[in-house]
């Protein structure tokens, strides 16, 4: 608490992040927990992820759920009556506020519309397709099990299936891509009228098989000139559109931003179960084991799931709010940092820094946010680096 070195207490968190770590393959850049051909484990691993949903439920403090998001790995290899039973138990222990926020990310090979209908029946209703290409020979280059008329088959059985809050995954900066390439794949995107887009700019992890090729010199990457021609058509053709910018990487129609990731990015709370699954609370940071088969094991024995535990000290817990807080377009809330720290940017960056990026264009001072302006949000990664 304040005045003994902690920050101030957050409110009960609201958000609850549910991981799948089942895939049908693993992709060449993927560094997610995720693991293929587990298909044998899907139902012992649904069991315990409900045993670990009623025992965070008896121990922890909750609000109601504005926000519960399934990820991966791919949800949706799992049968539709398993997520279907996920997301009802959820509701059961937790609640859901009036017009919650329920996502699911799907991959265009797991779904058809029997499934997508029993989903959108169990009080889902946002879908984060992950497309990545619209260019067939893309989709085989990053290792995707899917095809364009797949990609773009499960949209349209989305919509027959009533979703009306579509988001689609894109990637650019990948191998073999230029902006033509992707000028093409967005437009097609752009055709289908999704309500939101994420659009990731390929970063090649540690310890994935695109490291490795590009350790080796065997990974053929877009240049910079290619990679700023990329962001030009991005910014053009979203804003035709009519969807707008929210955040470096993300862009919807108004009323369509994804809550459950705006709270990521604000650094507030949130609950978190599932293999690999990491949650936020009162400041704690928890991770939980990886191995899907250990994971059962634990749940099953009654064991702690938590691998890794880390808290970080006020400074430490600022910084990250402000940079996780700059990738939105509005920036961080300097009356929020105040009242969550009882500081000001100024007691943890000293005097100078905030007023150099400012003079360097790279920053703007409101008189609520501090934002990257539009040409910090080119450089975001050095001026990130900097108030680290």
């Amino acid at each position: 608490m304040p005045g003994n070195g902690g920050e101030a207490a957050l409110t009960e968190p609201s958000s609850l992040y549910i991981h799948i770590p089942f895939c049908v393959s693993k992709c060449p850049y993927c560094s997610f927990v995720s693991w293929p051909g587990m298909d044998s484990l899907h139902q012992r691993y649904v069991a315990a992820l409900l045993r670990e949903a009623e025992w965070l439920r008896q121990n922890t403090s909750t609000q109601p759920l504005s926000t519960l998001f399934l990820g991966g790995g791919t949800p949706t290899i799992l049968a539709g009556k398993e997520l279907a039973a996920i997301v009802t138990a959820c509701k059961g222990l937790f609640g859901f506020t009036h017009q919650a926020e329920i996502s699911i990310e799907a991959n265009p090979k797991t779904i058809d519309l029997e499934k997508l209908t029993l989903l959108r029946r169990s009080d889902i209703n946002r879908l984060s397709i992950g497309v990545q290409s619209l260019q067939d020979k893309e989709l085989q280059l990053l290792g995707r099990p899917h095809s364009a008329d797949d990609a773009i088959t499960a949209v349209r059985l989305a919509r027959a299936a009533g979703f009306d809050n579509i988001s689609l995954d894109l990637m650019y900066g990948t191998p073999g891509q230029d902006h033509k390439s992707w000028q093409q794949s967005l437009e097609q995107a752009l055709s289908l009228a999704p309500d939101h887009l994420s659009l990731y700019e390929l970063t090649v992890e540690q310890g994935t098989p695109y490291y490795q090729q590009l350790d080796q010199g065997l990974l053929d990457l877009p240049d910079e000139e290619e990679l700023a021609a990329m962001d030009q058509i991005t910014a053009t053709l979203c804003r035709q559109a009519g969807l707008v910018q929210y955040e470096i990487s993300n862009y919807a129609r108004s009323g369509y931003e994804c809550r459950h990731n705006i709270n990521y990015w604000q650094n507030g709370p949130y609950l978190a179960l599932g293999a690999g699954a990491v949650s936020c609370l009162e400041g704690r940071r928890q991770q939980k084991t990886s191995d899907p088969r250990l994971f059962c094991e634990q749940i099953e024995s009654g064991q702690s799931v938590v691998q890794e535990e880390e808290c970080l000290e006020p400074a430490a817990s600022f910084r990250e709010t402000v940079i996780m807080g700059l990738r939105m377009n509005q920036g961080v809330s300097k009356e929020r940092l105040q009242r969550r720290y009882e500081m000001e940017l100024n007691d943890c960056y000293g005097k100078t820094l905030i007023r150099r990026l400012v003079d360097q264009g790279l920053l703007e001072m409101t008189a609520t946010h501090l934002r990257l302006t539009a040409r910090g949000r080119i450089f975001a990664n050095q001026v990130m680096a900097e108030l680290v």
